[in-house]
């Protein structure tokens, strides 16, 4: 193995960094590698492998856990609509079901930012944990409202409280791997179908309908998952040689955090926290790219959201199938959109490329949704909801990675990725309003919207891999320094 990690950390300590002096009380003063403990590391490739896999052990599944059950929580409405709770409050009605699914984007787009400020303050165990526990205790409390004005002010806490939770994974986890390796791909929608079918046959228990069972059972776990990943998350490499929140053993070595800086800094040289200061994050707002990833995630997930929140609608009152047929056919398009997620993201990382991908899943997801829309039986419609749920579930890790591939230093890949889910939130709420209630059965506008989302982010991709081989290959020749670091390039 070639790679010095001792020259590495030397430089993590001493030499000014983007723009900024490094400070060496920055960092745990025992984080650093002697020469004996350095020969071994070189000598050994395994041992790299070895900190990574553990790593990826300590935070992936509890992170990959954390996030599913968000994302259960968050689009579980579509289901216990169609459960009951229409009826029984009236969001059936008028614009209702429309609202509440909306407010929930309000509080999650103002705190966004503030969320990811918590998150470096606060440190991973406390904030994510904290935040989970709290969002699993409201899921709770919407199983016992009386009115659907309740159920409204209860989206809007909760939009608060989950805001932190996307943003914040991908932050920490960019903050423990290199741009290549961290990607995060989950299939909520389709277990939320697979328990509210659980749920919903077992109809009314103890007084209480089903629909609340929905929420109070989907809640209870969201609340023990948040409590297990204060337990078991970890914090920042420059933090990891300390104790941790509850377990009092560091998680890791001086030698392995070293490690793991090292690499993180030989990346995309940003290895250090720098401060959150309004020149940073100034300088970070004026590059384009700042702000065209968002709008990328609010294309995309238009069409995500309009299919989470409307798509069990749409096949039990637009296709003909009951309920509990509703529930079972609203799985495999989220089974196949895991798959595919998987299979793209495994693709990416090999060719080291991420707009061509972006690009065909596009393309893929404009003839799913012309399908759905104009076809004239419901077996080719449902086909066409393959099609467009896959693609579009596949863009979503895609996107995080693209930009998280094109974007260096620790503000601004902080700033990005919550203006990131900023734009994911806007997303949410143009769903909530261009599939509207009197459009039903087949929502045609709110599928014309989601072709043209899509045949929008063709467009931007393909400008954007013209301009970034041009860069690059003006770096290759010495005329540019690309994001201020030496030996960057752009991912295209």
């Amino acid at each position: 193995m070639s790679t010095n990690y001792k020259t590495d950390v030397t430089q993590i300590e001493s030499v000014p960094t983007k723009g900024h002096v490094v400070d060496e009380s920055r960092l745990d003063r025992d984080i650093h590698l002697n020469d004996a403990i350095q020969a071994e590391v070189d000598r050994d490739e395994q041992e790299v492998r070895r900190i990574i896999r553990k790593v990826g052990f300590r935070l992936v599944p509890i992170l990959g856990l954390l996030y599913m059950w968000a994302l259960i929580d968050r689009v579980n409405l579509p289901n216990i609509q169609i459960a009951g709770m229409g009826k029984d409050l009236g969001t059936n009605i008028g614009n209702r079901y429309t609202l509440i699914t909306m407010t929930f984007f309000i509080t999650y787009i103002l705190f966004d930012y503030p969320a990811n400020i918590c998150l470096r303050k606060l440190g991973a165990a406390r904030w994510l944990g904290l935040i989970g526990t709290c969002w699993g205790c409201l899921t709770i409390a919407m199983g016992f409202c009386q009115s659907w004005q309740a159920v409204l002010a209860c989206r809007l806490i909760f939009g608060g409280f989950e805001a932190g939770m996307a943003p914040g994974s991908i932050y920490l986890l960019s903050c423990w791997y290199t741009r290549y390796e961290a990607c995060i791909g989950v299939f909520g929608s389709g277990l939320s179908s697979v328990l509210a079918y659980g749920i919903t046959t077992m109809g009314p228990v103890g007084g209480i309908a089903a629909w609340r069972w929905i929420f109070i059972i989907e809640g209870i776990i969201s609340a023990a998952v948040g409590i297990t990943a204060a337990v078991i998350l970890v914090d920042f490499p420059d933090k990891a040689t300390r104790p941790g929140l509850f377990l009092k053993k560091s998680f890791l070595t001086s030698t392995e955090a070293a490690v793991i800086l090292a690499r993180v800094e030989r990346d995309r040289a940003d290895a250090v926290p720098e401060p959150f200061t309004l020149p940073n994050i100034m300088r970070a707002l004026s590059d384009w790219k700042m702000w065209q990833f968002p709008f990328l995630l609010f294309c995309n997930n238009l069409t995500v959201y309009s299919f989470s929140y409307f798509l069990p609608i749409i096949l039990h009152e637009s296709m003909g199938y009951s309920t509990k047929m509703t529930y079972v056919l609203s799985v495999p398009p989220y089974i196949l959109a895991a798959f595919w997620m998987f299979g793209a993201g495994v693709l990416n990382d090999r060719i080291r490329m991420r707009g061509p991908t972006l690009v065909v899943q596009a393309g893929i997801i404009v003839c799913g949704a012309c399908t759905m829309a104009f076809a004239k039986n419901s077996a080719a419609r449902f086909f066409g909801v393959f099609l467009a749920v896959g693609g579009t579930n596949s863009n979503i890790p895609t996107i995080y990675s693209y930009q998280h591939n094109n974007i260096t230093g620790q503000t601004k890949r902080a700033l990005a990725t919550a203006m990131l889910l900023m734009g994911g939130g806007f997303g949410g709420i143009a769903a909530s309003f261009v599939f509207r209630t009197q459009d039903k059965p087949k929502y045609l506008p709110g599928m014309i919207a989601v072709i043209c989302s899509q045949a929008i982010t063709v467009v931007l991709v393909s400008c954007n891999g013209l301009y970034f081989l041009r860069r690059n290959r003006m770096a290759d020749r010495g005329e540019v320094v690309l994001e201020n670091t030496p030996g960057f390039r752009y991912t295209y």
